[in-house]
C-alpha cells in the first residue's frame, strides 16, 4: 500500500480490474493471455525476486517477495499444515499487490508483537520489582546507608567506633576464668621468693671460715669475707636501682626517669598518629568500596577526593576527582570540585578541566561562571561569557555577570537591552536596563517591561521610585494607582500584608514617597466596612513599629486617620509614634490637628499643652488650654493649669485656679491637689483647714484621710495622725495604702503589736492582697522574729502562690543564698511574668558577679511593666557599678521618656511635698540612694 497521497495520477497496478472490491466480474481473452507457455521455475522467480529487491534497495526477500522477520525464531512445527502442503505454492506467480499484502500483514504482526512484548515486559517488570521489594539483596538494603555516606563529616568519621571482635568469645572468656584461678604453692616456692628479694645481713658458714680459723688459731681467708660484703652491697645497689627506675606515688621513691619520659611522650605522639592514620585508612576503604559499586555516584568521589586532600595527599585527590569526572562527565558538582583542587598558580590546569567540563555540559551556568572566575584578564573573562551566553541565552545569571563586567554603561545597556530581547520575561533585566537609562528611556523601559509581564508589581513600584527620583511626587500616587487597577485586572494583586512588605521595603531603601503612594492605595485592599478595620490598622502600624519601620507606620496612621477622622485612639495612637520616633515638628503638627477632630479629648488637649510647656512655651500652653477650657471645662483642664502656674512660679494665680476649680468642678480629686499645692508650699494650716473642709464634702475619699495623717506626721502630732489613720480604715476599708500607713505609724512608735494587730485587721477587711501580706512579714522582719515571718510568708504563699511581690520578698529575705536558684525556677514557673520576680533574679545574678544576665534580667523587668519606678533605680544602681556611662545616660533618657509613677519606694519620695516639681531623672537618683 503506498503512502502516497497522489495515488489517483499514477498508472494502475499489474492485473487490476476496475469495481472488483464492489462485486464487478472483469474478463480476459486470449489475446490477453497470450500463447501458452510454461510459467517460470522456482530459480527463475527467486532471481527474479532478488534482482526486483536490489532495485528497490531492499533486503534479500524470501518466498512471497517479503524480507525476513527481525527476530530468527523459526515457526512451531504445530502450526504446520497437516496435509504437508508447506510448497504448495511455491511455483505460483506472485505480482506486487501480493508482496504488499504480505509486507502489510506482516507490518500488522511486527506492530501486535511489540504491544504484546511491551505488555509482557511491563508485567515482567512489575513482577521482578514485587519480588525485589519482598526479596531485597543485602547491597540494596544497605544502598541508603552507603549513600548516606557522602553526607558524613570529618568528625564523624573520625568518632566511628572500632568493631570488636566477636568471635570465640565465649572461648575466651572460659580461658580468662581459667587464668583466674587460683592454686595451692608449695612452701618451697614462697620461702625462695622470699629470700629472693631479702637482704643478707649475715655471713654463710663458709664465706666465715677465715674467722673461725682465727678462732682456732689458724690464718683467716680476708677473701672469703671480701665476696661477702661485696654481696650485701650489690643486693643494696639492686634494690636502689629498682627504685630510682620507677615513679610512684604513695612511696618513698619520687624520682623520673629523663630518657624514659621523653621516649612514653614520642610513643603517645605516635599513637595518636597512628590512630589519625587508622580513621583516614578504614574512611578510604568504605569511600572505595561507594566508588566501586556505584561509579556513577557523584558525591562518592568528591568524598574520596575531599579525604585525600585532608590526608594532605593532594595528587591523589586530584587523581580521584578526575577519575570521578570520567565516570560522572555530566555532574557539574564533580567538575566543579576537580577545578577546585587544581587551582594554583595560573590555573592553567584548572582552565583545561573547566574546557572539559564545559564540552561534556555545555548548558551548566556554574560551570560557566566558574571558569570566567579562573580568568584574571577581565577581557578574558567576557570572551568565555560571551560563549556562555551562546550556549546559555536563556540564562539571567550569565547576561547579569556579563553586564557588571562591563565598565562603560553604554556597553552594559547594550548587553541587557539584548538581555531583556532574550529573556523578556525577567524582572531583574527588565530593572537593571531601567537604572542604566535615562529617566526618559527609563519610562519607556518600564512600558515595555509592563506589556511584556503585565502581572508583575515590581514594574510598577519601580516606576513609582523613577518619579519620586525625578521630584515628582504628584506623580508618584497617580501612576500607583494606575498600577494597582492593573493588577487588579489581571488578577495578579498581592495580598495586604505583602503590600506592606513592599512599602518598608521602599522605606529602608529611602523611596519614602513610594512607601506612603503604597500604603495609600492598597492598605484598605479586601477588607469591607463590616470588618473592624481601625483596630486591623493600628496593629499593623504598631507591627511595623516594633520592625523599626517607622515611615510605613506613619503612612498607615495617615490613611487610618482619613478614614476615622473623629477616633481618638487613632490620633493618639499617630502622637505616640511622634513622640517616640518623630520630630517635635511633626508632633505639634498631629496634636495640633487632633484637637481639632477631637475637642473634647482631654488627654489631647493635655499632651500639646505639656509639649508647649516642655519647650518653655508658657503662653502658648496658656492658650492651648483656655482654648480646651471653652470646648470642655473638666477637672483635668483645671489641673492643669494649676500645674502650668506652679511650674512657672506664679502661685497666687494657681491658687486662684485652684479655687475657682473646688467652686466649679469641685471633684474629690480637686481637693486633694489643693491640699497638696498648700503641703508643697508648707502651708501646713491651710492644707489641714482644705482636708478638713474636703472630708465633710468627701467622707469616703482614701487619699484625703492620708493626707490628713501626713499633715499631723509633719507636725509632730502623732496621736491625732493615728486618729486620722484609724478614723480613715473605719471610713474607707478597702483601701490598703491607708492601713499601710496606720501599721507603720505604730511601729514607729515602738508598738509592734499593736501595728501587728492593724494588719491583721487589713487582712481581714482587703483579703488576698499581697502588699498586706508583704507588709506583715516585713514587720516580723524587721522585728527581728524569722520563725514567724517564715510561718506568715508560708500562709501568704498558699493563699497567693502566684503573687511576684510575695516570691521576691521570700528569694531574697527569707532564703539562704545557695537555695534562691531553686526558688527562683520554682517562682518562675508559677508566677511567669512579674516584675518585682525578674528584678529580683536580676539581683541575684548581680550578686554573683554574673553581670550579663543581670542586665537581661533587669531590662525584661522594665519590658513587663516600665511604669514601675523601683524597676528604674535597681537596674540604674546596678549600671553605677558596672555599666558604661552610655548606657547610664540611655536608661535615663528612657526613665524620662517612660516617667514612672508607681514603686514602693518611688512613690514615697515622689509624693514627698519636698520633691514637688522635680524630674523623674532626678527621682531616680533619690530612689537608688534609698535602695539597699
Amino acid at each position: 500500500m503506498s503512502s502516497r497521497k497522489d495515488f489517483l495520477n499514477q498508472p494502475a497496478p499489474e492485473n487490476y480490474v476496475a469495481g472488483l472490491g464492489r462485486g464487478a466480474t472483469g474478463f480476459t481473452t486470449r489475446s490477453d493471455l497470450g500463447p501458452a507457455r510454461e510459467g517460470p521455475s522456482e530459480e527463475q522467480l527467486k532471481e527474479a525476486l532478488a534482482r526486483r529487491a536490489k532495485q528497490l534497495e531492499l533486503g534479500t526477500p524470501t518466498a512471497y517477495g517479503v524480507p525476513d522477520r527481525k527476530d530468527d525464531d523459526d515457526d512451531d512445527e504445530r502450526f504446520q499444515d497437516p496435509d504437508n502442503e508447506v510448497g504448495l505454492f511455491a511455483n505460483g506467480l506472485y505480482d506486487k499487490e501480493d508482496d504488499e499484502a504480505d509486507r502489510i500483514y506482516q507490518s500488522v504482526d511486527e506492530r501486535m508483537e511489540k504491544r504484546r512484548k511491551a505488555r509482557r515486559e511491563a508485567r515482567e517488570r512489575k513482577e521482578r520489582e514485587e519480588y525485589e521489594a519482598k526479596n531485597p539483596k543485602i547491597s540494596q538494603q544497605f544502598a541508603d546507608a552507603k549513600r548516606a555516606l557522602s553526607t558524613i563529616t570529618d568528625d564523624e568519621w573520625a568518632n566511628i567506633p572500632e568493631v570488636g571482635d566477636l568471635t570465640g568469645r565465649n572461648r575466651r572468656a572460659r580461658i580468662s576464668r581459667m587464668q583466674q584461678r587460683f592454686y595451692a604453692v608449695p612452701d618451697s616456692v614462697i620461702a625462695g621468693a622470699r629470700d629472693s628479694s631479702q637482704i643478707e645481713t649475715s655471713i654463710s658458714a663458709d664465706d666465715a671460715n677465715g674467722s673461725n680459723d682465727a678462732a682456732d688459731g689458724t690464718m683467716t681467708n680476708f677473701a672469703q669475707i671480701g665476696a661477702a660484703r661485696e654481696k650485701q652491697l650489690q643486693v643494696r645497689l639492686d634494690q636502689a636501682e629498682r627504685g630510682s627506675a620507677t615513679e610512684t606515688i604513695s612511696g618513698t621513691s619520687t624520682s623520673i626517669d629523663p630518657r624514659g619520659y621523653l621516649t612514653s611522650l614520642s610513643k603517645s605522639e605516635i599513637k595518636a598518629g597512628e590512630a589519625n592514620i587508622g580513621d583516614i585508612a578504614r574512611t578510604r576503604q568504605l569511600l572505595e568500596s561507594v566508588t566501586n559499586s556505584n561509579p556513577t555516584h557523584p558525591p562518592g568521589w568528591i568524598s574520596a577526593a575531599r579525604l585525600e586532600e585532608v590526608a594532605g595527599k593532594i595528587v591523589a585527590a586530584r587523581s580521584q576527582i578526575m577519575r570521578g569526572c570520567k565516570n560522572c562527565p555530566k555532574s557539574e558538582d564533580v567538575w566543579l570540585e576537580a577545578i577546585r583542587l587544581h587551582m594554583g598558580g595560573n590555573n592553567h590546569n584548572a582552565k583545561i578541566i573547566a574546557a572539559d567540563a564545559i564540552k561534556a555540559n555545555p548548558k551548566s551556568v556554574k560551570l560557566w561562571i566558574a571558569a570566567m572566575e579562573l580568568e584574571s584578564d577581565p577581557r578574558a573573562k567576557k570572551r568565555v561569557l560571551r560563549q556562555a551566553l551562546d550556549h546559555n541565552s536563556k540564562s539571567v545569571v550569565l547576561w547579569k555577570a556579563a553586564s557588571n563586567l562591563e565598565e562603560d554603561p553604554a556597553d552594559a545597556r547594550l548587553l541587557l537591552a539584548k538581555a531583556t530581547e532574550c529573556i523578556p520575561l525577567s524582572i531583574e533585566l527588565w530593572l537593571a536596563l531601567a537604572r542604566l537609562e535615562t529617566p526618559e528611556n527609563a519610562r519607556a523601559v518600564l512600558n515595555k517591561a509592563r506589556r511584556a509581564i503585565p502581572t508583575s508589581y515590581e514594574v510598577w513600584i519601580a516606576a513609582c521610585r523613577l518619579e519620586e527620583q525625578t521630584s515628582n511626587g504628584a506623580m508618584v500616587r497617580k501612576v500607583m494607582e494606575r498600577g494597582i487597577k492593573s493588577l487588579a485586572k489581571e488578577s495578579a494583586m498581592l495580598k495586604r500584608e505583602e503590600w506592606i512588605a513592599e512599602a518598608e521595603k521602599a522605606e529602608s531603601e529611602g523611596a519614602y514617597g513610594t512607601c506612603n503612594a503604597i500604603i495609600e492605595n492598597t492598605l484598605g485592599w479586601e477588607l469591607e466596612e463590616d470588618d473592624d478595620r481601625k483596630d486591623i490598622w493600628l496593629n499593623d502600624a504598631k507591627d511595623c513599629i516594633n520592625r523599626g519601620r517607622f515611615e510605613t507606620a506613619r503612612a498607615i496612621y495617615a490613611y487610618a486617620l482619613r478614614v476615622f477622622v473623629n477616633k481618638k485612639s487613632v490620633w493618639q495612637a499617630a502622637a505616640d509614634l511622634e513622640y517616640s520616633h518623630g520630630t517635635r515638628e511633626k508632633l505639634l503638627s498631629i496634636l495640633d490637628k487632633a484637637v481639632e477632630a477631637c475637642p473634647q479629648s482631654d488627654e489631647l488637649w493635655l499632651q500639646l499643652a505639656k509639649e508647649k510647656r516642655k519647650n518653655d512655651e508658657i503662653d502658648d500652653a496658656r492658650l492651648v488650654l483656655a482654648k480646651a477650657f471653652q470646648q470642655n471645662p473638666s477637672e483635668n483642664i483645671w489641673l492643669a493649669a494649676v500645674k502650668l502656674e506652679a511650674d512657672s512660679n506664679d502661685f497666687d494665680q494657681a491658687r486662684e485656679l485652684l479655687t475657682r476649680a473646688r467652686q466649679e468642678a469641685g471633684t474629690d480629686r480637686v481637693w486633694i491637689k489643693s491640699v497638696a499645692f498648700e503641703r508643697q508650699l508648707e502651708n501646713h494650716g491651710a492644707a489641714l483647714d482644705l482636708v478638713n473642709q474636703g472630708l465633710q464634702i468627701y467622707p469616703n475619699c482614701a487619699k484625703l484621710w492620708m493626707m490628713k495623717g501626713q499633715i499631723y506626721e509633719a507636725k509632730g502630732m502623732v496621736p491625732k495622725a493615728r486618729e486620722a489613720y484609724n478614723t480613715g480604715t473605719r471610713a474607707c476599708p478597702k483601701s490598703v495604702p491607708l492601713w499601710l500607713l496606720a501599721s507603720r505609724i505604730e511601729e514607729k512608735a515602738g508598738i509592734t503589736v499593736k501595728a501587728r494587730s492593724v494588719l491583721d485587721r487589713a487582712r481581714l477587711a482587703v483579703p488576698k492582697n499581697a502588699a498586706l501580706w508583704a507588709e506583715s512579714v516585713r514587720l516580723e522582719r524587721r522585728a527581728g522574729n524569722i520563725p514567724a515571718a517564715n510561718n506568715l510568708m508560708a500562709q501568704a504563699l498558699q493563699e497567693l502562690p502566684k503573687s511576684g511581690l510575695l516570691w521576691s520578698e521570700k528569694i531574697m529575705h527569707l532564703e539562704q543564698r545557695t537555695q534562691r536558684k531553686a526558688r527562683v525556677l520554682e517562682a518562675i514557673r508559677l508566677v511567669e511574668n512579674d516584675k518585682h520576680l525578674f528584678t529580683a533574679v536580676g539581683r541575684i545574678f548581680w550578686a554573683e558577679r554574673r553581670l550579663e544576665k543581670a542586665a537581661n534580667w533587669f531590662e525584661r523587668a522594665l519590658v513587663v511593666d516600665s511604669d514601675w519606678g523601683d524597676t528604674w533605680a535597681w537596674y540604674y544602681k546596678f549600671l553605677m557599678e558596672y555599666g558604661t556611662e552610655e548606657k547610664k545616660e540611655d536608661v535615663l533618657a528612657k526613665c524620662a521618656m517612660a516617667e514612672p509613677k508607681h514603686g514602693e519606694v518611688w512613690q514615697r519620695i515622689s509624693k514627698d511635698p519636698k520633691n514637688a516639681g522635680k524630674k523623674p531623672e532626678e527621682i531616680l537618683l533619690m530612689v537608688v540612694a534609698e535602695l539597699k
